[in-house]
């Protein structure tokens, strides 16, 4: 959180801030915070710039995995399925393996991927040939979140290309949950 002073010196607005962060909670992003001595502060909201750099690293990555996404080299999702890179499994079947995002975006944050690619990057590339695979991915889904106690409530979402984000060009469902969803997502 940032704070920025109207008129204090600098030691007040030291010597104040363990009470500013803790009295911020309850106030408004924006808001005015007066102190008994007439002094006063701004809170500011709470995005900063370390988050617009964060998606701005994410956009990076996912254009630089787009251009490399069609040269058929093994994914760090093939090496999960072969089990040369370890991974929390949630879920795994014959065609379906499931297991704990690196970067959870939610207290429940599963990615589940089908084993085999077979031209299966991204979603616009699906083929007819891929519609059971489909089916057993979203079905993949429903078990997780009943594992992982969401049935309730849970988003799943697919990231289709560079402007979606997609940074691993092998099919794979976020499935998300354990915490109130908001609308719009993005």
């Amino acid at each position: 959180m940032a704070v920025t002073s109207s008129s204090s010196p600098s030691m007040l607005l030291l010597r104040n801030f363990a009470t500013v962060v803790r009295v911020s909670q309850s106030f408004r992003a924006s808001s005015r915070i007066i102190f008994s001595t007439g002094e006063s502060i701004r809170v500011l909201p709470q995005r900063s710039i370390c988050t617009t750099r964060a998606a701005h690293n994410e956009e990076a990555a996912a254009k630089a995995a787009a251009a490399v996404a069609d040269t058929g080299a093994p994914t760090i999702f093939d090496k999960i399925i072969a089990k040369e890179i370890p991974s929390d499994i949630v879920y795994e079947d014959e065609n379906v393996l499931a297991f704990r995002d690196i970067n959870p975006q939610a207290p429940v944050h599963v990615l589940v991927i089908p084993k085999l690619r077979d031209g299966l990057t991204m979603l616009g590339k699906a083929e007819p040939r891929h519609v059971e695979v489909l089916g057993q991915l979203l079905h993949a889904s429903k078990i997780v979140a009943e594992k992982e106690g969401i049935l309730d409530g849970f988003r799943v979402v697919i990231n289709n290309g560079a402007e979606a984000c997609q940074s691993v060009y092998h099919l794979h469902l976020h499935v998300l949950g354990g915490r109130q969803m908001k609308w719009p997502p993005g």
